[in-house]
């Protein structure tokens, strides 16, 4: 039995350098505020070993028994990588080795197949003090006038995450994108609210930086924009979610667990120097009053959405998404269509939709922070003079048309006119310009 076993062994030692090389068919780079990823495609797994250099600086990934498939083009430069290039060692290793600008700080890990690509070896560059390279931009104090609402606006997936692919191609990364950039352009144009858009280009941040990125902002909501795929392409319409119970208590656990080591502030209060009774306390009402105000301007998103497309359900789901968990921003998830559905593919693809879909999410936004805004805010000072900036009016939940007519002295009819209205019906939310005069 034991010579037996000698020989499957010898058998197998023999056979094993037979097995095919692995091969490098792709080399893609993106660079973005968080840092820079990029990705080998592999063949087949492969053992690897990275280490970095300085004078110059430089990244040096060595993948064992591999080689550059025929044809493979190797990227250009971007961020902080200068340049890319390769050579095969005499001992069958590929040196991959990336010039630097800077120094960095780089790590790697391998990824199993998924639908898209096959093995890959991804190689992340952070900067050298760790920190992001673009700082975000911070809330402005109050002046007097009132500070702006921050809304931040997360473009799902990016860089080597494509999201899901339409049967036409069209990739989840690239619309959400434009999508967030149509409702940053609308929020930016909105008096009394400013922007933030997470992610302003096709890189990847981690879904934890994504939470950090709006908390540093102090972010006042956080809409985090994606679209849906099923197999059956048949299914169809828009979804909006908030963060289910189960991971909320999860989230609090987690951060009672590790506020020791993050400089975790919740509602202005440090955690680290409190017991963790207290710590669990403040961070589940913390997470209780975003989670109310979540399903509120949830509910005001389905109610504008469904005026231009189709809702696969009305009222705001729950799921533990980890962009959810932010336990002092009210955080919602927009999938704003089917990807996989041919028709919505199409619809996700045009301009005109997109920016349908962005004015919805605006107004359902604004329905209600006109409604509810935070007192230190330039809305709830407006508000309480009954205008969002002199000459516009924000309709309020009791508002009449008639109504509104007589507290600024105009005729009813002037007031149609002047908003092209071809009736008296008004929407919470909804922005009236007051005319200069009475008209007719």
């Amino acid at each position: 039995m034991r010579v037996y076993a000698l020989l499957i062994a010898a058998l197998c030692a023999l056979v094993a350098p037979l097995a095919p090389a692995a091969e490098v068919d792709g080399v893609r780079l993106w660079a973005g505020p968080e840092g820079t990823r990029v990705v080998l495609d592999l063949s087949r797994p492969a053992e690897h070993r990275l280490f970095t250099l300085a004078d110059p600086h430089r990244v040096v990934i060595d993948i064992s028994g591999s080689s550059l498939a025929s044809g493979t083009r190797l990227p250009s430069g971007d961020g902080p990588v200068s340049g890319v290039r390769s050579a095969r060692q005499g001992d069958g290793t590929l040196r991959v080795v990336l010039d630097l600008a800077d120094r960095v700080q780089a790590s790697s890990f391998l990824l199993p197949p998924n639908e898209t690509y096959g093995h890959r070896l991804v190689i992340d560059l952070g900067n050298g003090n760790g920190n992001g390279s673009e700082p975000v931009r911070r809330a402005r104090a109050d002046d007097g006038r009132g500070r702006d609402l921050v809304i931040a606006i997360d473009a799902g997936h990016g860089g080597e995450d494509p999201g899901a692919i339409g049967r036409g191609g069209t990739r989840e990364k690239d619309v959400v994108l434009a999508i967030a950039r149509e409702l940053a352009k609308l929020v930016e144009d909105e008096p009394g609210m400013r922007p933030v858009l997470i992610r302003d280009g096709d890189y990847f941040i981690p879904l934890r930086g994504r939470i950090e990125r709006a908390r540093a902002a102090q972010a006042d909501l956080f809409l985090s924009i994606h679209a849906d795929a099923y197999f059956n392409q048949n299914a169809r319409g828009a979804t909006v979610y908030m963060l289910s119970q189960g991971g909320a208590s999860d989230e609090v656990a987690r951060r009672v667990a590790e506020r020791e080591n993050a400089a975790d502030l919740v509602g202005g209060v440090r955690l680290s120097d409190k017991d963790d009774m207290l710590a669990s306390v403040l961070l589940d009402l913390s997470q209780t009053a975003a989670l109310s105000v979540g399903a509120s301007v949830g509910q005001q998103l389905i109610n504008e959405m469904g005026r231009v497309t189709r809702m696969r359900r009305d009222s705001v789901q729950r799921a533990p998404f980890v962009v959810l968990k932010s336990p002092d921003i009210p955080s919602l998830l927009v999938e704003t269509a089917y990807i996989s559905n041919p028709e919505e593919e199409r619809g996700l693809s045009d301009r005109a939709h997109q920016r349908r879909l962005a004015r919805a999410m605006l107004n359902g936004v604004r329905g209600y922070f006109h409604e509810n805004p935070p007192s230190d805010t330039y809305i709830a000072r407006m508000r309480e003079r009954g205008l969002s900036e002199p000459g516009r009016y924000v309709v309020s939940r009791g508002d009449t048309l008639s109504g509104i007519a007589n507290r600024h002295n105009v005729s009813l009819g002037a007031l149609r006119n002047e908003n092209n209205l071809a009736d008296d019906r008004i929407r919470v939310g909804q922005v009236l310009t007051i005319p200069t005069s009475s008209g007719g």
